[in-house]
């Protein structure tokens, strides 16, 4: 995985900025976005080539009224009930995109656990722990980044838990 240039940084996302700042290997992938397409984490697999268990969509629920990020494999879906579980939560749910986008500063589709305008509570899928690297949104549709599970969660202090299904 190649560390991007200071030069590179300037032109980034949030995400990669903060990768950069914080001198953790990464790797980013382009492709062309199609507006089209039914689901953003599978056109991203498909566009690279990677399997849909190493790309991983990034959610907004809300958890008893507080913003809290789930990062979960594209080719399954969030299990709410454990995500409010593993923050100590009662009840989960998806939560507002608009908030989610406020919040973030990203939009839906192109949403990072990285660079956010303000850190939210990060819960990663333990089956990330599988893999030599995972690839999460950069920070806008068609840009992903290839990183280790472990920077993921040491960069967003991520709660590794079982939070998805299928």
């Amino acid at each position: 995985m190649a560390k991007k240039s200071r030069k590179q940084q300037s032109a980034g996302t949030p995400a990669t900025v903060a990768l950069t700042a914080a001198g953790t290997a990464f790797t980013v992938h382009s492709y062309e976005h199609d507006p089209a397409h039914p689901s953003y984490g599978e056109e991203a697999a498909q566009a690279m080539g990677v399997s849909p268990e190493r790309v991983f969509k990034t959610l907004a629920a809300d958890v008893d009224g507080d913003l809290t990020v789930a990062v979960v494999p594209v080719a399954g879906s969030l299990d709410l009930k454990a995500l409010a579980a593993a923050v100590g939560g009662k009840r989960a749910a998806m939560a507002d995109p608009a908030a989610a986008e406020r919040t973030t500063g990203y939009v839906r589709g192109g949403i990072s656990p990285l660079g956010q305008r303000k850190k939210l509570r990060t819960v990663l899928d333990d089956s990330a722990s599988a893999h030599a690297t995972i690839c999460v949104s950069a920070g806008r549709r068609g840009l992903e980044v290839e990183l280790s599970p472990a920077d993921l969660a040491t960069l967003t202090d991520a709660v590794l838990a079982p939070i998805g299904r299928g």
